[in-house]
């Protein structure tokens, strides 16, 4: 199983990393380790050796079919089912990689880093390019987003990761994170919602 991960997706949060907003030339793409992969509600538990760490609210795609070099028109038949999922960053760690011009992975693919909510199959959704998403952080709204708002959309996204790696089933998309993110501390509660489901819930330890 791949996880791959898109950077700087949103707009307002370019603002809020780098203080401008722009839209990259092409998406931002990186991977995380499997062993990253949090899901079933267990705890996150706090690293104590990586400085910051912060949430990142996403929506994620899972991948049910194999497939190379795959037309836009044509992506939407490579996922079935969309969940709410949090990208943890080290984010001190994240400003000195991006300074000396370093690949992410040490930031972003540690152990428990990519937390992934219930599944909820893409049929029973509305309009894919237009879902809302949310994260609380203990009962209280902390990010908001909407697909509508990505920079690049999931099937663009789909179609540009394929012209290098293969997908197999169970391959999992997270597709960037909107304005809103921040620290995490020890007996934090984290909850995340699509549309009106909640698909999400876990603790800081």
């Amino acid at each position: 199983m791949k996880i791959f991960a898109v950077g700087m997706n949103y707009i307002l949060h370019n603002k809020e990393l780098d203080g401008t907003l722009y839209k990259p030339e092409e998406p931002v793409i990186f991977t995380k380790a499997d062993s990253s992969l949090l899901r079933d509600g267990k705890p996150f538990f706090l690293p104590d050796d990586l400085g910051r760490i912060e949430y990142e609210a996403e929506l994620v795609v899972r991948i049910c079919r194999l497939g190379k070099s795959i037309p836009v028109r044509f992506a939407h038949r490579y996922y079935d089912a969309v969940t709410v999922g949090v990208d943890f960053t080290a984010r001190e760690l994240q400003r000195k990689l991006r300074a000396e011009g370093k690949p992410w992975d040490l930031c972003k693919s540690f152990d428990g880093a990519a937390v992934v909510g219930q599944w909820v199959d893409k049929a029973l959704l509305p309009d894919v390019g237009a879902l809302r998403f949310r994260l609380d952080v203990n009962g209280r709204t902390a990010q908001e987003g909407c697909s509508a708002d990505m920079l690049f959309k999931i099937d663009e996204l789909i179609a540009y990761i394929s012209r290098w790696f293969t997908f197999k089933t169970g391959d999992l998309l997270y597709t960037g994170t909107p304005a809103g993110v921040g620290p995490v501390s020890v007996n934090d509660r984290l909850t995340g919602w699509l549309e009106d489901r909640k698909v999400l819930e876990f603790n800081v330890k």
